[in-house]
């Protein structure tokens, strides 16, 4: 059996999944992840630039250089699935640019939450899609989504502008809820578009979907956690 059949017919399958489709849709995953990932590199890149110290440029460096770790891990799972990293990636582009283009931070601090709150709340949603998947795969969609400091980095940069001047937390809040949208909005754009990942969904059974409203709920529940550590109202 092949890797590509073997990935098809893994743990997280179901049953009466076509396994080309389940494995199709595994490679849709990796491809955007692995888009996804490109350009977290070049947007932590230029966070960097712009950071007013010297330890703030050298740890958002770090992230970025995380970031492309990422992208390479990926690239070489799908290669590996005998599927072509350019073309995995070619059909997300276009939705990952979008995202991009309509919620460009304005500011420093506009920046930081959108890397915390944005970003998380998209990476859940591709952690719930990755449960139904094989072992392998759902372990590297994990070390490709951890968090690699990013967080921590965020939560005392917005905290520490919140003391300074309080009236900064009413505009961040208002961007948080807005980027979540954008999030939401993009994440099941993207499953409902691409067949593969839709199917990945539709072929669960009934128990299976019950569990997939549940792990929404704990979306919205990691969403306030990260609202209230950023010290932001919902």
């Amino acid at each position: 059996m092949s890797e590509h059949e073997h990935t098809a017919h893994g743990a997280g399958a179901p049953d009466d999944a076509d396994p080309a489709l389940v494995a199709d849709g595994v490679v849709d995953l990796l491809g955007f992840l692995a888009y996804a990932s490109l350009v977290a590199f070049f947007r932590l890149a230029d966070d960097a630039s712009l950071a007013a110290s010297l330890p703030d440029k050298a740890d958002l460096a770090a992230m970025a250089v995380a970031q492309f770790g990422h992208f390479k891990l990926l690239r070489s799972r799908i290669s590996e699935l005998g599927s072509d990293p350019q073309q995995a990636m070619a059909p997300f582009v276009e939705a990952i640019d979008a995202f991009h283009a309509r919620t460009a931070p304005s500011t420093w601090l506009e920046g930081l939450v959108k890397a915390y709150v944005g970003d998380g709340i998209a990476a859940d949603f591709y952690r719930l899609i990755a449960q139904l998947l094989d072992q392998r795969t759902r372990s590297l969609v994990e070390t490709v989504l951890a968090d690699s400091g990013r967080a921590e980095f965020a939560i005392a940069r917005v905290r520490e502008a919140i003391a300074a001047d309080p009236a900064v937390a009413g505009r961040l809040a208002l961007w948080a809820r807005r980027l979540v949208g954008e999030a939401l909005s993009q994440a099941q754009r993207v499953a409902a578009e691409r067949e593969t990942l839709a199917r990945l969904l539709a072929g669960r059974s009934a128990a299976q979907l019950g569990e997939i409203g549940r792990m929404f709920a704990t979306i919205t529940d990691a969403h306030a956690q990260r609202m209230a550590a950023l010290g932001l109202a919902e």
